[in-house]
């Protein structure tokens, strides 16, 4: 009966392969050059990586300065080296031959291995002692119950490791971030190829999180940490809360780095001092891209923000971005966190687009009051509209429904929340991420006519086996006024059609047509579906069916289809979709190219 407890991956025999390789190192630093040799390995498939990574004859066979002495201690080591390994993969009683071949040039190596039986688990004692028995039992249990290496399971060295580890960290995640591994020991039975397991965690006290420490903060304050910090003095230590700091102080833009931790003493564990560590962006940032999208063409921007304006933290962000055919530009000037974390800000911008017949040119401005978690976002802004829209090609108004040619202006209260539960912010495979936008305008007050605005929008996903999904998602948008929509500024109203909306058509080309131009209207309404199959982790593809419509009067509507085709990829930033869609009315085919971010 042989009792293990190795602590690195091939750990089992580590001392014996670092010796051999030690004194092969010394033989091949005296020794003369002399000819290569080459190997055949015959191996189960279980060992042949194995053995081709970590076998002294197999790692040394393309180097020229293997001389006959050296040669010869591999072959005659070759053999006890091979049970070494095989041991890690549960193989304790392999048999192996090495036989050199001296008749050729240069000599050939054939070594032979049979693995032999499998030795399995035969039992798993998994024992947690301290105070975690009696304080967290449910915790416990979870740690037995999901103890990864059962009875009945092949022994694998990195396999046993990676059990003690899944088990200490099921333990250090949430109460006893001191929690240790008292004692373990792997007893192999190798005539009867039978494992028997145990290890004995030790809990240790029971952390509560006090205050913060923090360092690494040399131009902007600490204030700013602590006014976005959603921890609270006394709760109990859970990994998962010190990484919701780690990415609310992410979401603000001073810190490029962030380290959250706490003080794991265990002669000390009630409230104990939570450490910050940051990195601090430069004061000043320069940024530009270019790019290109199937919607608006061609693309090139830049950006340039001052973290530190008055000296007291405010970040001022200036924004251009010229387009095919977009083109726009945005002021921001942004105060750091309050004690609530929410975010005041003042901007301007003005954007121009010439889509479907129509140039339509926008200037806003506005006060913004913001808060963000890691599920929510909430919006508390009063925006001032002014729009110019202007026909292209000089088509005919229809009567009453579109807005007509000039200025229209609006000052418009409003309120917006996103609402994420997903299972993975950048490429989700469950849940949900829910948008809505109201606002409203009151006429005479900076306003041309009153009006109600309501925007919403959703994404849901479901996972299909361990890679595809599905995804539905659905818009919907209404401007709810007595007097139609003829003085509200066109960029509040609503066009569908391109890579967001109905696949298949060109970028809002579906709303209120005359002759070649595609006016904005009052209601919106786009819903589709779409079936991602996935090759691997990062290439996948989809077949999706979109439907939709943006119209003036419900009774008049059409709905535009539209099915199609495409490839997408994880990115480091974001996936990226190429779709081909199928317009049915239209009987065209339209390419559509983005990349994808959560809203």
């Amino acid at each position: 009966m042989k009792k293990l407890n190795p602590p690195h991956r091939h750990g089992l025999f580590l001392k014996p392969l670092v010796l051999w390789s030690g004194c092969l190192a010394l033989l091949l630093a005296a020794a003369p050059a002399s000819a290569a040799y080459k190997v055949e390995l015959e191996a189960p498939k279980v060992l042949r990586e194995l053995l081709t990574q970590h076998l002294d004859l197999m790692r040394y066979r393309e180097r020229e300065d293997i001389n006959a002495d050296q040669l010869r201690f591999m072959v005659e080591t070759a053999s006890e080296q091979v049970g070494e390994l095989a041991a890690t993969e549960g193989y304790f009683s392999p048999v192996s031959t090495v036989k050199i071949d001296n008749s050729v040039e240069p000599p050939v190596v054939r070594i032979n291995v049979e693995a032999g039986p499998r030795t399995s688990v035969t039992k798993a004692d998994v024992r947690v002692s301290g105070p975690a028995s009696q304080q967290a039992p449910q915790q416990v249990a979870r740690v037995v119950d999901e103890w990864p290496l059962k009875a009945g399971a092949p022994f694998r060295q990195e396999d046993w490791a990676n059990a003690k580890e899944a088990g200490l960290r099921l333990l250090q995640e949430r109460r006893y971030p001191a929690a240790s591994i008292a004692s373990s020991n792997a007893a192999i039975d190798a005539d009867r190829n039978e494992a028997e397991l145990a290890v004995d965690y030790q809990s240790g006290p029971l952390f509560t999180l006090g205050g913060l420490r923090i360092s690494g903060t040399e131009r902007y304050p600490e204030s700013i940490i602590r006014n976005v910090n959603p921890l609270k003095p006394g709760e109990e230590y859970d990994a998962g809360r010190l990484l919701s700091l780690q990415r609310a102080v992410q979401r603000t833009p001073y810190f490029s780095n962030i380290v959250v931790d706490v003080a794991r003493d265990a002669a000390d564990p009630t409230l104990a001092p939570v450490d910050v560590k940051v990195t601090e962006y430069p004061t000043q940032r320069i940024r530009s891209g270019v790019g290109y999208a199937t919607d608006t063409g061609a693309r090139v921007e830049g950006r340039y923000s001052h973290n530190n304006v008055f000296g007291r933290a405010w970040v001022f962000d200036g924004q251009a971005r010229v387009e095919q055919k977009r083109q726009s530009g945005k002021l921001d000037l942004a105060m750091p966190p309050d004690g609530g974390a929410w975010v005041n800000s003042v901007n301007a911008s003005i954007e121009r687009t010439t889509l479907e017949g129509v140039d339509l040119r926008s200037r806003r401005a506005g006060v913004r009051r913001a808060r963000s978690t890691d599920t929510d976002d909430y919006a508390y802004t009063v925006q001032y509209y002014r729009d110019q829209l202007t026909r292209i090609d000089g088509a005919d108004l229809p009567a009453n429904v579109i807005t007509p040619e000039g200025s229209h202006q609006a000052l418009v209260a409003g309120f917006a929340r996103t609402r994420r539960q997903v299972d993975d912010p950048l490429f989700p495979r469950k849940g949900y991420i829910a948008s809505v936008e109201l606002g409203v305008a009151l006429k005479g007050l900076l306003t041309d006519q009153t009006f109600f605005r309501a925007y919403g929008k959703l994404r849901r996903y479901w996972p299909v086996g361990q890679r595809d999904l599905v995804l539905v998602r659905g818009e919907l948008g209404a401007v709810i006024s007595k007097g139609g929509n003829a003085a509200v500024p066109a960029s509040l109203l609503f066009r569908a059609g391109g890579t967001e909306s109905v696949r298949g058509y060109d970028f809002q080309s579906i709303g209120n047509v005359e002759g070649s131009t595609v006016y904005p209207t009052r209601y919106l309404a786009v819903a589709g579906v779409e079936y991602q199959r996935w090759f691997n982790a990062t290439w996948g593809g989809a077949v999706f069916y979109d439907v939709g419509s943006a119209t003036d009067s419900w009774g008049d509507r059409e709905l535009f289809q539209g099915v199609g085709v495409g490839a997408r990829y994880r990115s480091p930033v974001g996936p990226v979709n190429v779709d081909v869609g199928y317009g049915i009315r239209n009987r065209s085919f339209q390419p559509h190219l983005s990349l994808g971010v959560a809203f």
